[in-house]
């Protein structure tokens, strides 16, 4: 089983930030593993930074839970995911790190496109339970 951290981005039209990783087709929440000696927390500070650019400040940062799915690039492993969500403008996002693309998208159009599971299965449900 796979810890991670991982962010359930909204901009402030309502819609998500996906990321596609270098080497994957499915698009997933920005994220990635939790270091040895670190909270889910500063894993998902670090791996925002990493990955976005983007330092979020601790006011737009909110605890969702945790939640299980198969792993989107390791056939056969789970993720144990800390599940964050975070406020980002628009344009504040530079994809850098392992990141080859990153997407908006309304949670309804997000349906249409290849994504992890535990996007799929955790995250999308969520969406319309907390944003709509």
């Amino acid at each position: 089983m796979r810890r991670i951290a991982a962010a359930l981005i909204e901009d402030e039209a309502g819609r998500l930030l996906l990321v596609r990783k270098r080497g994957s087709a499915a698009f997933m929440q920005a994220g990635g593993k939790i270091e040895d000696g670190e909270t889910p927390y500063q894993a998902l500070a670090r791996e925002l930074t990493e990955e976005l650019g983007h330092r979020a400040e601790e006011k737009a940062i909110r605890y969702l839970g945790r939640f299980s799915a198969e792993a989107a690039n390791e056939p056969g492993q789970m993720v144990d995911a800390h599940l964050f969500r975070v406020f980002l403008p628009t344009v504040g996002f530079t994809p850098g790190g392992e990141i080859e693309e990153g997407i908006w998208v309304t949670p309804e159009g997000a349906v249409r496109l290849q994504l992890a599971p535990l996007t799929r299965h955790c995250v999308l449900p969520l969406t319309r339970r907390t944003f709509r």
